[in-house]
């Protein structure tokens, strides 16, 4: 266990560590860097062994990094070590359509040059992002790594909580933050149930290589089965997220490289010309849910433990991070005011900032995917009336690419670029 440094002493009692982190995905280690930088303790405790948490071949996903996420890892001093490997994004094309057949003509079109803030985002590979995230954090003094090991149990009184672990330890904190995903343990422990559903379709990741450049453009087309998304990486290279309904996504990932292939090429279409396969084979089942309270005592929840959304929008680190960014800075103000920062009175400052948001967000996407993954004539025509709409109205243009760039709303520091 490395040196966490002094914990605070925070509801009458000097603690273990300030906050204790459940979860070491991409959303847990942001908030851990965040808040030592801050100055707070912290302790992260994540079950997956040190060895498999830093395999460059963990993860195939890459990321699709809003303007705010990615000032926001500037703040935290990560962007120097991606800057070489990010892809900026520099449009994105909508349409509607069925594999082999190409796109409707009605589509929308986005361009950065509608905006003044560069790029609307960038493209990150899980490979680069994550080594970074844990180089950072192998640096921080204030931060304390436990891994290989999970929590057991939880339990909250007037000056703090304590954590059970699995190997038996217990350790002591003002706060524990649930970052273990969608099902993981922190919530129910802390009586925090979840409204959601599965979407009965799988999202199909790889990366992919092509003979054409991509020009930084990334495409979101539209089919019955669910929408593919073609989104451009470093090089002659594109990462996809292919949703099918889940009995077929079962099969296509049954099958061989090239057959593989044999089936994606209609649906991807020839504008890049001949495709092939850059990296490993990844599934991911689809569903929606959400926390039925992003906090309790003495406990908050960010990223997928909070909140699950469909890929439709490419927003689900985006909006993780925004938690970190938001939760980090109602924690150190908190700090810096000498409140005790897990009392609710504290946490509900997070609730309040994030939850209307996140229901936003997951409405929307849910409305797109159901609006958007069927073949009814009726709505097909809609739908690709209201994008040839939307593409003739630069105003409302304008309007979406900055709430995809994350430059809408009441911003944290982080997400502005500054420092907490």
């Amino acid at each position: 266990m490395d040196n966490a440094g002094s914990a605070a002493i925070f509801g009458g009692m000097a603690h273990d560590t300030d906050v204790l982190i459940a979860g070491g995905g991409l959303n847990g280690c942001s908030l851990a860097l965040a808040l030592a930088q801050a100055g707070l303790s912290v302790t992260l405790v994540d079950p997956l062994p040190a060895k498999a948490r830093g395999d460059a071949a963990f993860d195939g996903r890459s990321y699709a990094l809003s303007v705010a996420s990615t000032r926001a890892l500037k703040a935290i001093g990560l962007w120097p070590q991606l800057a070489d490997e990010a892809q900026p994004i520099l449009g994105i094309r909508v349409s509607d359509g069925r594999a082999g057949q190409g796109p409707s003509p009605l589509s929308l079109t986005f361009d950065h040059a509608e905006i003044e803030d560069g790029p609307m985002g960038h493209m990150v590979e899980d490979r680069h992002l994550r080594p970074a995230l844990l180089d950072a954090m192998a640096r921080e003094g204030r931060l304390t790594q436990i891994t290989g090991v999970a929590t057991t149990a939880q339990e909250v009184d007037a000056s703090g909580v304590t954590v059970t672990l699995s190997d038996g330890r217990r350790l002591t904190a003002a706060v524990l933050v649930g970052c273990d995903g969608a099902r993981g343990p922190t919530a129910g422990r802390a009586g925090i149930s979840r409204t959601g559903w599965e979407y009965r379709q799988t999202a199909l990741v790889a990366a992919v290589g092509h003979e054409r450049p991509h020009g930084g453009i990334a495409h979101q087309f539209f089919m019955p089965e669910g929408p593919l998304a073609i989104l451009p990486l470093s090089g002659n290279r594109s990462s996809i997220v292919w949703t099918e309904r889940r009995d077929r996504a079962d099969r296509i990932n049954a099958l061989s490289d090239e057959d593989y292939l044999a089936v994606l090429r209609p649906r991807f279409g020839s504008f890049l010309g001949d495709l092939s396969l850059a990296g490993d084979r990844y599934t991911y089942p689809l569903g929606l849910g959400l926390a039925n309270a992003f906090v309790a005592d003495r406990v908050a929840l960010a990223g997928d433990a909070a909140h699950r959304v469909h890929p439709i929008a490419g927003q689900g680190l985006n909006a993780g991070l925004k938690d970190v960014a938001t939760l980090a800075e109602v924690l150190v103000e908190a700090m810096r005011r000498g409140e005790d920062i897990g009392r609710i009175d504290v946490l509900e400052r997070y609730q309040a900032w994030r939850r209307f948001d996140v229901t936003t967000l997951a409405v929307a996407t849910d409305g797109f995917n159901r609006l958007f993954s069927n073949d009814n004539a009726v709505l097909r025509l809609g739908r690709d009336l209201g994008l040839g709409l939307v593409n003739r109205l630069p105003g409302l243009r304008r309007g979406f690419i900055r709430e995809a760039a994350g430059l809408t709303g009441d911003l944290p520091r982080l997400l502005r670029g500054q420092p907490v």
